[in-house]
């Protein structure tokens, strides 16, 4: 009986194989590309003193305070510009604005605002989370196909009943899309509001690093990063699927 290996494990096991054989050569100094064992160890040392779990706690509790403000606005304003014609008039246009600021470019602004405390990281992550799922919820509200609504009114469903049972399911595959788009995001803001301020968390554990030339501290720290990132996106999307098996979507 033949075993199915996962494509997941065949491409990061080509990847680290790739990864192993090039550090081994010799043709990259190790200051540029430490070999996966480096990178394991240094993983280990920063988890045997203590530093990485501290700094992980921190950062998972800054990206959950950022998400969950950003996704909850995101999710309540996008609602109300899909669906009430003078707030998207009024909201839509700035909103477009501001997306394609990046988070790191708030930073410095952030700092002035709330300073150097958790105020700042707060801002920067929830910004950037809040108009993804903005965008995503807004979008699913304002195209919604036209015969749903028809077929409500037709059997005499209106008002707050179609929009629980009709317009909010119709929109739900869209938002549970920002808000999966959310999670990556606030992740990658958080690493931006971290570099710049911060005593604590992954994203200062990267910039000492670098400070230090320690690259075999900063490719474990980014690929612990990518692990995190990676599992709370599947999280995300197992629940969106159970939450919104009519449409299959998440």
């Amino acid at each position: 009986m033949a075993v199915r290996i996962p494509p997941a494990v065949v491409s990061f096991g080509l990847v680290l194989a790739l990864w192993g054989a090039v550090s081994a050569s010799g043709l990259v100094p190790a200051l540029f590309l430490p070999s996966p064992a480096e990178t394991w160890r240094a993983l280990t040392e920063l988890w045997a003193n203590g530093t990485l779990g501290r700094d992980l706690a921190v950062s998972l509790g800054r990206a959950a305070v950022g998400f969950g403000i950003g996704a909850v606005l995101g999710v309540l304003i996008g609602l109300a510009t899909g669906r009430i014609r003078i707030v998207r008039a009024v909201l839509e246009p700035f909103f477009t604005l501001l997306r394609p600021i990046p988070a790191i470019a708030l930073v410095p602004l952030a700092i002035v605002w709330f300073g150097i405390g958790e105020g700042s990281k707060y801002f920067v992550i929830s910004y950037t989370v809040f108009l993804a799922v903005w965008f995503n919820t807004h979008q699913g509200m304002e195209f919604i196909p036209r015969i749903y609504g028809l077929a409500a009114r037709s059997i005499g469903v209106s008002g707050p009943r179609e929009f629980f049972f009709v317009s909010l399911p119709a929109a739900a595959p869209h938002i549970f899309t920002g808000i999966r788009l959310g999670v990556a995001l606030a992740f990658l803001s958080l690493i931006a509001a971290e570099l710049s301020g911060a005593s604590s968390g992954l994203g200062f554990r990267l910039q000492e690093a670098r400070q230090y030339l320690r690259t075999d501290r900063m490719f474990a720290l980014l690929i612990l990063l990518g692990l995190l990132g990676a599992s709370f996106d599947w999280l995300v999307a197992r629940i969106g699927r159970r939450l919104i098996h009519w449409q299959g979507a998440a």
